[in-house]
């Protein structure tokens, strides 16, 4: 059974709901901002990405309060200085950002309220976070404001003048490592994701070349009850068809007996055993 929501005859807060349980995991921006009298202001933020590498661009969006229609002092803070210091947020110091959510006054200094440690910036003025790994220093190009009511975004486009990276989360290769970075992502409700070993998994990206797709797979194959679609799209990467070999475990197997001994095969990354055993 479906359940359809209709935008049109339901209420903000119960699309809210659905749009943010639904649409995960996100990247949390914390966001540093101040305003023109140097009061100082530190916010999460869900909905928040990049969305150009030249000119380097971040976006997050802002949503104005529901219950009132008010807008955050992130945003106020922006439209002032149109300027910010976006930081990623890790396991080690997710609890604090929580805490720097609450609706302090306008006055209130999150960086003590949530005992964050301040960094004076290099080209902005509001200022970076110590415990955070990355720091991005913004300029604000441009705000877009996508509605006047309560739960309408600001999409707020941010330049990046300077990235500063602690060394400790990087690779061999100098590059940052997921799992030192220890990122964490938001989910609906009050969930939150980590980043672990048994969280994230590779996928090589077909950049250099063009898969022969699920319809040139040979129908026995592609009909299979016993290969998932993501198994069948690896098959379906490949460039043409590998041509058969002499393969003793293909011999006396029947098709189910050879598809479950792909599909062990795929688990293990194994793909060109793959295709013999099914060939």
């Amino acid at each position: 059974m479906i359940k359809t929501v209709d935008i049109q005859t339901s209420e903000t807060r119960e699309i809210y709901k659905y749009l943010s349980d639904a649409i995960t995991p996100r990247p949390i921006a914390f966001v540093s901002t101040i305003d023109s009298k140097g009061n100082k202001n530190l916010s999460p933020f869900s909905f928040f990405n990049v969305f150009s590498i030249n000119p380097p661009i971040l976006v997050f969006s802002p949503v104005k309060r529901v219950r009132d229609n008010s807008s955050k002092d992130t945003l106020d803070n922006i439209l002032e200085t149109k300027e910010c210091v976006i930081s990623l947020v890790t396991k080690d110091m997710v609890q604090q950002v929580s805490l720097a959510s609450c609706d302090f006054e306008k006055s209130i200094n999150e960086f003590n309220k949530a005992g964050f440690t301040e960094i004076k910036s290099e080209s902005v003025s509001p200022s970076r976070i110590k415990e955070s790994p990355v720091n991005f220093e913004c300029k604000v190009n441009e705000v877009i404001s996508l509605g006047n009511q309560g739960g309408a975004g600001n999409l707020i486009l941010c330049e990046v003048l300077k990235i500063h990276i602690n060394k400790k989360i990087m690779d061999e290769n100098n590059m940052l490592d997921p799992l030192k970075l220890n990122i964490v992502s938001r989910f609906g409700k009050n969930w939150y994701g980590a980043t672990t070993k048994d969280s994230i998994f590779e996928i090589t990206k077909p950049i250099s070349k063009i898969g022969i797709g699920f319809d040139q797979l040979p129908k026995n194959i592609r009909n299979s009850n016993i290969l998932t679609g993501n198994e069948l799209a690896i098959l379906a990467s490949v460039e043409k068809i590998p041509e058969k070999k002499d393969f003793s475990l293909r011999d006396k197997k029947n098709t189910s007996e050879k598809h479950i001994l792909a599909k062990d095969f795929l688990s293990k990354g194994q793909t060109e055993n793959a295709w013999q055993i099914l060939l």
